[in-house]
């Protein structure tokens, strides 16, 4: 049903100037200053949109820098979100990909602003807690055999109780620089608990992807400039140049962040299957 209250945008009057995994990004000359974000179709319902606008919202009074939202749209039957466009950026992504170079540099830069954002404390009655998702989400993936859901929750139990700001899609595409200032974006699975959870995210598409042709292009990275810029990551975010072992526990994490994709949006019959094969192979490579 669609919701009248809401400005309709008429797409043609609007250029587009990126594409992401979730959607893409348009600007207008009638529009100075601000960009549209029409995302795909499953994360353009009003429900999605909305949560997703207060979120931002509610980041950016964290203290957090974020681009300002202004507010929600419609394009045809999907929602979409104005926000401030913010000028001459890059993702980590593309400077990556533009300056091979620097990729080093830049997992030393995420790893810096990825403690930054880690040390800023979450206001816990306004955001989920994550830990409390991915228990839900182990009790619903059917594509998790009975035995790994034991050992899986086990040790998702295990998890220390925190109240740190956890993004939800922490990696190089999510972060953006715009001169001396640095922005994240796309916070709509922000919540809080163990940063870990975010670090198995970038572990999951650093060590885990990479290999994929599909997320390569995403990314515009090289499956070795991912493992060049995990390695550098975890030494800097360890201090060690023997990361093994927060390899290994990166390993853990990443099981349960492609586990806890069922509590945001119910999967496809394919996307089961790849997630099932995933699951087994991260409990064969961390948890046995």
């Amino acid at each position: 049903m669609i919701n009248e209250n809401y400005p309709q945008i008429d797409l043609s009057q609007w250029q587009q100037v990126g594409e992401g995994g979730n959607g893409r990004t348009y600007v207008s000359p009638a529009a100075p200053g601000k960009i549209l974000k029409v995302n795909n179709a499953r994360l353009s319902t009003f429900d999605a949109v909305k949560h997703e606008f207060d979120v931002s919202k509610a980041v950016e009074a964290l203290g957090l820098s974020v681009p300002h939202v202004y507010e929600i749209v419609r394009v045809g039957e999907a929602y979409a979100t104005i926000s401030q466009l913010v000028k001459d950026k890059k993702s980590l992504s593309r400077i990556c990909h533009d300056e091979p170079e620097r990729t080093e540099e830049m997992a030393r830069l995420l790893c810096q602003k990825g403690k930054e954002f880690f040390a800023t404390p979450c206001n816990t009655s306004n955001f989920p807690g994550r830990k409390e998702q991915v228990l839900w989400a182990i009790d619903h993936a059917d594509f998790v055999s009975k035995k790994s859901r034991r050992i899986i929750r086990a040790f998702a139990e295990s998890i220390p109780e925190r109240t740190t700001c956890v993004h939800g899609d922490f990696q190089t595409g999510n972060i953006i620089q715009s001169g001396d200032r640095f922005y994240w974006i796309d916070l709509d699975r922000f919540a809080y608990g163990d940063p870990m959870f975010d670090i198995g995210h970038l572990f999951q598409i650093c060590k885990v992807y990479a290999p994929m042709k599909q997320v390569q292009d995403i990314f515009h990275m090289t499956q070795d400039q991912f493992f060049r810029f995990w390695d550098t990551f975890a030494k800097e975010y360890t201090g060690k140049e023997d990361h093994s072992e927060f390899d290994r526990v990166s390993g853990k994490f990443a099981c349960l962040d492609v586990i806890v994709r069922t509590y945001f949006v119910k999967p496809t019959f394919l996307e089961k299957l790849f997630f099932r094969m995933h699951v087994r192979k991260l409990v064969k490579g961390y948890y046995l």
